[in-house]
């Protein structure tokens, strides 16, 4: 069981995107392959799709590298760097549906503090 838990970490996040849509397209082999780059590039077909995961590796990458919390950090920066106050930083913070109620706390203690 540990090596297979090792052999699907191992595929990153693309690839478990990939095979999370290739399941889920209702085809086998290249049909599913086709089918999940297709959906997931959208407009684009399966070029997008490839696109697509190869961007998501990039941000992967760089969430392990340097650490969401520090990402956000920087996205917070960049925002007070934009000309944003800090109560319009707080209030854009809180209303960030996609990240935990302590990661929010923690923002907007450091705009709290940096600014």
């Amino acid at each position: 069981m540990d090596k297979l838990i090792t052999n699907i970490a191992s595929l990153g996040v693309s690839g478990l995107i990939l095979l999370f849509l290739m399941f889920f397209s209702g085809y086998t082999g290249a049909a599913a392959i086709t089918t999940a780059l297709a959906t997931l590039g959208g407009p684009l077909g399966m070029l997008g799709g490839i696109g697509v995961l190869l961007l998501l590796t990039k941000i992967s990458e760089g969430i392990a590298e340097y650490g969401f919390e520090n990402i956000a950090k920087g996205v917070v920066t960049e925002m007070r760097n934009k000309g944003k106050t800090k109560l319009e930083i707080v209030l854009e913070i809180e209303q960030f549906p996609l990240i935990s109620v302590e990661l929010k706390q923690k923002l907007i203690k450091f705009a709290k503090e940096y600014f």
